[in-house]
């Protein structure tokens, strides 16, 4: 289904929402567009249980995307939703990180009401699942004055749980220090700050909604994590953790990793991708610890959208717990055939304009574009908001069919009937 059933047009309340500056404003349309989306039995929701109840062993066999939206984020989501309604699937996210945030021009509440509106508009029914993806400490930042860069996130955190981001992963592997001595020392930082975090979600979060919190363990495109890393940091983390309080509090859901990828891909001078190598056994190996001895749901693979497509099976043959895919998606806008020719040389023209500052030397200019490409959807949001319908469509069209693949490589069918049993509305 594709219709809009019944309520305000959620096709008119989408451009409001997505081009008001105003938070106020834009908060009174959130708040109309959740509201109709309850009506209709969709709601905001946490995948903690869930994904407890698979650290305990209860079910496995695949894994969950989870998808960040840079651009033609209504379009994209709507697609998403169609490929799950037709495979029964209901083990997805919908995700944006720190910096996405920052360079796409979507605040939480915009994102939020987004893809509640493109659950409405397809007719979903039950739970969406909507994260907030690395939010990340600046380490250089946190090390000059750590109260403030804990504050900017806390205050970050506090607008994702308003609107109604109730799966938050903390990315404090930045401050791992593999100059000190002891695996355990090299996490400190890590794990408590974590912690600390942690806590703060606990403490802030709705009544009767257990956040799904995610840690992470190395800092993605650096070394591959070892077994010995994930222990030191559980180790402190849960030692940390139960410090806080007499009160038991629940800890972590998930632990991302580094198994050989990097965000967006390595770019190679002619603009293409370089093939990369993926750790499956250490993916393994990690999983199996991190479901046997914490009860989490497993590891974590960040940087994924851009590898060969005769690897995603290979998940879930791993068990890995989840996969975050966002620039393949981004790129196959930029080059789709129907994207605006004219609009893109304008976004790489204005590139080269105001982020030459990022253009390294040796680099080539389609290195430059690749990298840097992302920079301009905010800037020209509107625009790209305002393609004619066709246009928008049959882009979303082309990324659908890819959506289609991930699903069912990731044997994401009829997980919708799992989610139901786990995740109920509060």
């Amino acid at each position: 289904m594709s219709e809009n059933e019944g309520g305000a047009d959620i096709d008119g309340l989408v451009p409001e929402l997505v081009l008001s500056n105003d938070i106020k404003e834009k908060t009174e349309i959130f708040d109309e567009i959740l509201q109709q989306a309850e009506e209709r039995g969709i709601f905001p929701a946490s995948i903690h249980h869930f994904y407890r109840a698979r650290g305990r062993g209860e079910f496995g066999g695949f894994t969950v995307p989870a998808i960040n939206l840079r651009t033609l984020t209504y379009d994209l989501a709507r697609a998403v939703f169609r490929v799950a309604r037709r495979s029964r699937a209901g083990a997805f996210i919908f995700e944006i990180a720190r910096s996405e945030i920052g360079y796409t021009a979507q605040r939480p509440v915009e994102y939020a009401g987004v893809c509640l509106a493109a659950a409405i508009k397809e007719g979903w029914k039950g739970p969406v699942f909507i994260q907030g993806d690395h939010f990340q400490v600046d380490a250089k930042k946190y090390l000059q004055n750590p109260n403030d860069e804990i504050e900017l996130l806390n205050s970050l955190i506090r607008e994702a749980l308003a609107a109604r981001f109730y799966n938050i992963d903390i990315d404090s592997s930045t401050l791992v220090d593999l100059s000190k001595r002891g695996v355990k020392e090299q996490q400190r930082l890590n794990f408590s700050v974590c912690a600390a975090f942690t806590r703060f979600i606990r403490s802030h979060q709705p009544e009767g909604i257990e956040v799904s919190v995610g840690g992470e363990i190395g800092e993605i495109g650096r070394k591959n994590t070892t077994p010995e890393e994930l222990e030191a940091f559980m180790e402190g983390y849960q030692e940390e953790l139960g410090s806080s309080s007499s009160l038991s509090l629940e800890g972590i859901s998930k632990i991302s990793v580094q198994t050989g990828t990097s965000h967006g891909g390595v770019v190679l001078p002619d603009g293409s991708i370089a093939r990369v190598n993926i750790d499956f056994e250490t993916l393994r190996t990690l999983s199996r610890l991190a479901r046997e001895k914490y009860t989490l749901a497993g590891a974590v693979q960040h940087g994924a959208s851009t590898l060969p497509e005769n690897m995603f099976h290979k998940f879930p043959e791993v068990e890995t717990a989840e996969i975050h895919l966002a620039t393949q998606f981004q790129n196959m806008v930029y080059e789709s055939q129907y994207f605006p020719d004219e609009l893109r040389k304008r976004m790489y023209a204005w590139l080269k304009e105001n982020h030459r500052n990022e253009w390294k030397k040796g680099e080539t200019e389609a290195q430059f574009i690749y990298k840097t490409r992302k920079r301009a959807l905010g800037k020209f949001k509107a625009e790209i908001m305002g393609l004619k319908p066709g246009i928008r469509a049959a882009i979303a069209a082309e990324v659908e069919a890819k959506f289609a693949f991930l699903f069912s490589q990731l044997n994401l069918a009829n997980t919708l009937t799992l989610i139901n049993r786990y995740v109920k509305q509060e």
